[in-house]
């Protein structure tokens, strides 16, 4: 009996949970896609093809910061927005 409400509790945790969801509207830009995803962990192409993963501190008009980059925990990046090609943002678990 145990087992079965065991199971049927994580059952219903993970049904509860729902995969995050990303939209883009036609007047979004870089920096307004970053700046939803703020406190998020995105990934970031940027022009010269390296990627960068981190979490998003701020978004602004010229300049992203994203806090502990992979491989640089200690560390936070700026990168200029001109620079980003593409951004992408985890939406599945």
């Amino acid at each position: 009996m145990k087992k079965v409400l065991a199971v049927a509790i994580a059952g219903f945790a993970f049904a509860t949970v729902s995969a995050a969801e990303l939209k883009v509207a036609p007047s979004d830009t870089v920096e307004t896609v970053l700046a939803a995803q703020k406190g998020k962990k995105v990934t970031v192409r940027l022009r010269s093809g390296q990627e960068m993963t981190g979490t998003v501190a701020v978004s602004s008009g010229k300049l992203l910061q994203l806090s502990a980059p992979t491989g640089k925990e200690y560390f936070d990046a700026v990168i200029p927005l001109e620079a980003i090609e593409a951004v992408f943002v985890r939406t599945k678990d």
